[in-house]
């Protein structure tokens, strides 16, 4: 019976593992079936089949040009998203926090929120100027929702004999926030953190169409303008494995703090 369990389990692991790859290579297919197909009408379609597509992704990640636009584009989202993080939490922390500010400023909020943020790229243009301050902005405006709800969200489930604990030992506002509300948001501070490294990354590449001179979302048009089009498809394959990578480090770090507390 051990054995038996053993071997299931075992088989179970295998397939867990082997389940991603099958998908991988249906989709990878279902490209290559496409691409044949469209060839025969549009035949410039045959730069976007996965063999030249993957060539020119091996070209690219050895060279020195990719990396450079790939650095400035994190660097980007780094900044976008500590800007929605300086923003999202105190705002979160005073929406769960004061029932006076949550209905004056909810309305507000959930009307913000809903435009999308590629609506204000003329506006940013025109305030901000050319350059990296208008895709900070587009960028944190995008990030701070996310962050904003969910901390708003940990504030309200928070356990009320927390504050009256810190209350009765006569602590400052200062120091419930620091003290106790903080540190019992964390994890969905985190959540908010994880959903608006997502929404920020799709939003990155239009953001970086606005008048900058490197980045991933320039690369993208200056591959487009050259006509190199398996370059493009290999530049979106390398924008879908960073986000990727991206998005399990956010899972892997909430997760390790969801463990350690």
């Amino acid at each position: 019976m051990a054995g038996a369990a053993a071997g299931k389990k075992a088989g179970g692991r295998g397939l867990r593992w082997l389940l991603p790859w099958a998908g991988l290579l249906a989709v990878g297919l279902l490209w290559w079936a496409g691409s044949v197909a469209l060839t025969a009408r549009t035949p410039i379609a045959a730069a976007f089949a996965p063999w030249p597509t993957f060539q020119a992704l091996a070209g690219l990640v050895t060279g020195a040009d990719i990396w450079h636009h790939t650095l400035l584009s994190l660097q980007r989202v780094g900044v976008g998203l500590a800007l929605a993080i300086g923003f999202g939490v105190p705002l979160g922390v005073a929406t769960g926090l004061w029932r006076g500010f949550a209905q004056a400023t909810g309305p507000v909020f959930q009307f913000l929120r809903m435009i999308s943020p590629l609506s204000w790229m003329p506006i940013a243009v025109m305030v901000l100027g050319v350059g990296d301050a208008p895709v900070y902005f587009l960028l944190a405006f995008a990030a701070v929702w996310p962050v904003l709800l969910s901390t708003a969200a940990g504030v309200a489930q928070l356990d009320p004999n927390w504050l009256l604990l810190a209350r009765s030992v006569s602590a400052t506002g200062r120091e419930t926030v620091w003290r106790v509300i903080l540190p019992g948001i964390t994890a969905q501070i985190l959540t908010g953190v994880r959903l608006a490294i997502g929404i920020i990354w799709i939003v990155l590449v239009p953001a970086e169409m606005l008048g900058v001179s490197a980045g991933l979302g320039y690369f993208i048009l200056d591959t487009r303008d050259r006509l190199a089009y398996s370059e493009l498809m290999a530049a979106i394959l390398l924008i879908g494995a960073l986000g990727f990578l991206l998005d399990h480090l956010a899972r892997w770090v909430h997760a390790r703090w969801l463990h350690s507390s």
